[in-house]
């Protein structure tokens, strides 16, 4: 294996064991109020929380440090229209032809069908992409590692980063998805993986009761 340049790893706070079991627990109270979100204000949001939210997800771990992702911002009214009408059209499929009667009494409770006036009303719409080719570098073409897991962790950091500057989210998922590179500009080799919606609440947003509900320590994790 060739040597390589490594830098000392000092950015880490060292905290006492007492800072840190409170500083989890002070996390764990914030992201425990996130909520998805169906009812979306049209007010605006200022585009610096969206970029360094961005830049917060492009620091997730991912396969070889080709950090192989694309997040396609969309704040025109026309190509919000354009995706919500395309998604429609999927979403429709999916509830009247695809789903299974057990997927779609899973989705009871969430009260989800095909109509979707968020895509429209929320200032922005993140269209993420996986990249099967790329690298680290512009118009490089190496093969990537890891996509769907690099660019799942950084989504979820995304998610956290707006959770904490004040924002809701929605992931959206329309399956197929091929008609998002067409929208965003995207090669074909890219894969869409969601559609991000992100904005203020309405002021009369709900969310479904039995969201609430979240599995309890001794069921999602176990000590060996």
């Amino acid at each position: 294996m060739q040597p390589h340049e490594t830098l000392p790893y000092t950015e880490l706070p060292d905290y006492s064991d007492d800072e840190r079991i409170a500083r989890a627990k002070a996390f764990y109270e914030a992201i425990r109020t996130r909520r998805t979100c169906r009812y979306f204000s049209d007010e605006p949001v200022p585009r610096a929380v969206i970029e360094h939210a961005l830049l917060a997800a492009g620091t997730a771990p991912n396969g070889a440090n080709h950090q192989p992702w694309h997040f396609a911002v969309i704040e025109s009214p026309d190509k919000k229209a354009a995706l919500r009408e395309a998604a429609e059209q999927e979403e429709r499929e999916f509830y009247e032809k695809k789903a299974s009667d057990e997927w779609l009494e899973a989705l009871d409770p969430l009260g989800t069908d095909a109509d979707k006036p968020f895509l429209e009303t929320a200032p922005y719409l993140i269209v993420i992409f996986g990249q099967r080719k790329g690298g680290m570098f512009p118009g490089e073409k190496k093969q990537n590692y890891y996509v769907n897991e690099s660019v799942g962790i950084a989504t979820g950091m995304l998610i956290t980063a707006l959770h904490d500057a004040g924002l809701a989210t929605l992931t959206h998922t329309p399956n197929p998805m091929k008609f998002l590179n067409q929208i965003c500009d995207r090669p074909s080799d890219e894969k869409p993986m969601m559609v991000l919606v992100v904005g203020k609440p309405a002021a009369d947003a709900t969310i479904p009761k039995h969201a609430t509900f979240k599995k309890p320590l001794d069921q999602i994790a176990s000590w060996l």
